[in-house]
């Protein structure tokens, strides 16, 4: 397997960015681990506890946060195939266009995703949640359910990838993520990480 390009940016001229809830950091070809949820998937408590951890507890609080996703909270309709299906065909669409998507694992209440952006990294997310809402929402109604106003919680999770070791880690958490919550034969992930462009830069 090709090794990452290693990242040589200083963090902190980096673009950061907020909306208001959770910062970014977003260079394009600066490799990123996104996840982001169903709007329903975590208990508010949960969430306001987790908002309360202290920075330097921040390792923990994504564990925990990790725990409470793969212990299955909310309706998680990405269980059912067909919206599993509408998901991992969205983000398969513009890969090579808006990005180079190298790992990823549709669950039944998040999702995972290791790219290598070629644009902007919140355009990237507001399309996959903006596109997949339209098309679940749309699956839910034929199917005789009612959808939720929101399908998507509005904020997602990122993680630039440091280093080799790093890249390596989230590839194998990534990949391991559907036995963890006891998903057998889960066919919505990527089947071997791609490579990322440009290994020797």
């Amino acid at each position: 397997m090709t090794s990452p390009p290693l990242q040589r940016k200083a963090l902190t001229s980096g673009p950061w960015h907020s909306r208001g809830y959770l910062p970014h950091f977003d260079i394009p070809q600066l490799l990123q681990h996104v996840t982001f949820r169903l709007a329903d998937s975590l208990p508010a408590q949960v969430l306001d506890q987790l908002d309360k951890s202290c920075p330097e507890e921040e390792a923990q609080r994504r564990q925990r946060l990790d725990d409470y996703l793969d212990a299955g909270h909310g309706a998680c309709v990405l269980q059912r195939a067909e919206c599993a299906q509408i998901v991992q065909n969205v983000l398969l669409h513009r890969d090579r266009v808006d990005y180079r998507l190298l790992a990823w694992v549709v669950m039944p209440n998040h999702v995972h995703a290791l790219i290598e952006p070629i644009h902007e990294l919140a355009s990237i997310v507001q399309a996959w949640k903006s596109v997949s809402s339209h098309h679940l929402k749309r699956f839910l109604r034929q199917s005789g359910h009612h959808p939720p106003t929101a399908i998507w919680q509005r904020e997602y999770w990122d993680r630039y990838i440091r280093d080799e070791n790093h890249y390596f880690q989230t590839l194998a958490y990534i990949a391991d993520n559907p036995r963890k919550a006891d998903l057998k034969n889960w066919p919505f992930q990527s089947e071997s990480p791609h490579s990322p462009t440009n290994p020797k830069s």
